[in-house]
């Protein structure tokens, strides 16, 4: 399968639009044309899951964490870009869902919440979204529709949600006088033509515009072709990061007893009152501390995260809430398994694997 529509799955998975503003969640390394035959998901790209990518035949890399945050200014096989060079020099691609999988529905924060059995869930904090999409319309004689409409999906178009080679068209009349220096592809220069033409209508990413573009004017009969671009604004949406929600009266023992077992782990941080019945939590993937006041707020009693500062936890236990932290990517590894299962469902000719060699950098011993 190739690079390009693989990366269509992830983004109808967890829409790339929908990441916060500070990440870098996307393809951030490969071509987009390669062909997939193996991929390996991971929460961490280190030089032992490169390694083990390697050595397992895998030619993508699905790292949580996007191992290029900050702006680069150089890649080379010394330093901090070595991992990212060695990508590039074995035709490794490197995929990072990142935010964009947490806010997505059944991402990383829906399987702590469904872990809890939480009902009536809503995001701890929505987020603004933004549509990263505009509507083409041009106009082509009707038959070569066709296939400027192919050109135009081949390059990106006609996306719409798990459908591909969406259109718009319908007939009509086209008019135009082309001036001296012209060479019209239907009738003569210097003379009012009418044309019978079809209104093409399709939906391009902001990311592929230039290859969409070009894709139209090499495929369109016409010297000059005609189009509008309209960049659409977003629907409301209610996504954001965390989940909130109740659940039946269980005691917290027998929550304790079943995160450590849902995450595969021996052992998991309290903060806050042990001795309780919950009937309302909320959950955050990863790093908890900027939607704490978030789940203090909405009522919960437990808040289930990945790490949370000291000072927050002692803030939390005064407010009567107990935090029970994994350490950070331990809230966020068991997710790997269920985007490996919905890509698989997608693409059955990839084999999706999960790296073995990774782990959080934190044991507690």
């Amino acid at each position: 399968m190739r690079l390009r529509d693989l990366v269509g799955h992830l983004e109808s998975i967890a829409p790339t639009r929908h990441a916060e503003s500070w990440d870098n969640a996307g393809l951030l390394v490969g071509d987009p044309e390669q062909v997939v035959t193996k991929a390996m998901l991971t929460i961490d790209y280190t030089p032992s899951v490169a390694a083990e990518a390697r050595e397992q035949g895998c030619d993508l890399v699905i790292a949580y964490h996007p191992p290029i945050f900050q702006a680069v200014k150089r890649i080379t096989a010394e330093g901090p870009t070595k991992l990212i060079y060695d990508a590039i020099r074995h035709g490794v691609a490197v995929y990072s869902p990142h935010t964009a999988l947490d806010v997505a529905d059944g991402g990383t924060n829906d399987l702590l919440a469904d872990l809890l059995g939480l009902t009536d869930r809503h995001p701890l904090r929505t987020i603004e979204t933004k549509s990263r999409s505009h509507k083409l319309t041009t106009f082509v004689p009707r038959d070569a529709v066709d296939k400027v409409a192919d050109a135009l999906f081949e390059a990106g178009a006609g996306r719409i949600g798990d459908y591909i080679r969406c259109s718009f068209r319908a007939d009509g009349t086209g008019t135009f006088m082309g001036g001296a220096d012209t060479s019209p592809t239907v009738g003569q220069a210097g003379v009012f033509e009418r044309a019978p033409e079809t209104k093409l209508e399709t939906i391009c990413p902001i990311a592929k515009l230039p290859q969409i573009i070009a894709a139209l004017r090499q495929s369109h009969p016409y010297e000059e072709p005609a189009f509008d671009l309209v960049q659409l604004a977003a629907p409301p949406e209610t996504i954001g990061q965390g989940r909130i929600g109740d659940m039946p009266p269980t005691d917290l023992s027998i929550l304790l007893v079943r995160i450590k077992a849902d995450l595969g782990l021996p052992s998991l941080l309290i903060a806050g009152p042990t001795n309780r019945t919950v009937t309302r939590a909320a959950v955050l993937a990863g790093a908890g501390r900027e939607h704490l006041k978030d789940a203090i707020a909405q009522g919960a009693q437990l808040y289930l995260t990945g790490e949370i500062p000291h000072h927050d936890a002692l803030a939390a236990a005064a407010a009567g809430v107990t935090v029970v932290a994994t350490l950070h990517s331990n809230s966020e590894r068991a997710s790997l398994k269920r985007l490996s299962d919905r890509l698989a469902a997608v693409a059955p000719a990839v084999p999706f694997i999960l790296s073995q060699s990774d782990r959080d950098p934190f044991q507690i011993l």
